[in-house]
């Protein structure tokens, strides 16, 4: 199923805020330069999520300097979408908003179902462990995907 390795890669989800820059953060730390790596969210008005900085930092990635954008604003920014190689969607409402604004465009959309860890767990702790799980699952579907770290 080798697809070969895209040369730009578009990740998205709702918000921007825990998902899409998490695998933004893991593809630049295992992949390098290799792609150039970018994400957005369908909306873009939360910043980045404290816990999803925590858990990555955990496994050496910072998040905590990532600024928030929407689909919206990288357009008005002047990235076009269609310019990415690969687009991958980690949430079925961005899924529908990339297919939706590519429709004319010859980019392939991927969807990886990856859990929202926002809003489980009781405690910090819980919360975390909800966090990691989701870290974990975009790192093991990345490296099924690309192949074994490269950086």
């Amino acid at each position: 199923m080798d697809q070969g390795f895209p040369q730009s890669v578009l990740f998205c989800c709702d918000h921007n805020s825990v998902r899409s820059p998490m695998a933004e953060g893991f593809m630049k730390k295992l992949y390098g330069q290799r792609a150039y790596v970018q994400s957005a969210g369908v909306h873009g008005e939360t910043d980045i999520d404290g816990f999803a900085v925590a858990v990555s930092a955990e496994k050496g990635v910072s998040l905590d300097r990532h600024r928030t954008r929407s689909f919206d604003e990288m357009q008005e920014w002047g990235d076009d979408l269609s310019g990415f190689d690969l687009i991958v969607a980690l949430s079925p409402a961005s899924q529908r908003a990339a297919l939706e604004l590519t429709r004319y465009a010859h980019v392939n959309v991927e969807y990886w179902p990856i859990m929202d860890p926002t809003g489980l767990g009781e405690t910090r702790e819980t919360k975390l462990q909800a966090y990691r799980q989701t870290r974990d699952q975009i790192v093991h579907r990345m490296q099924e995907r690309f192949g074994p770290p490269t950086a």
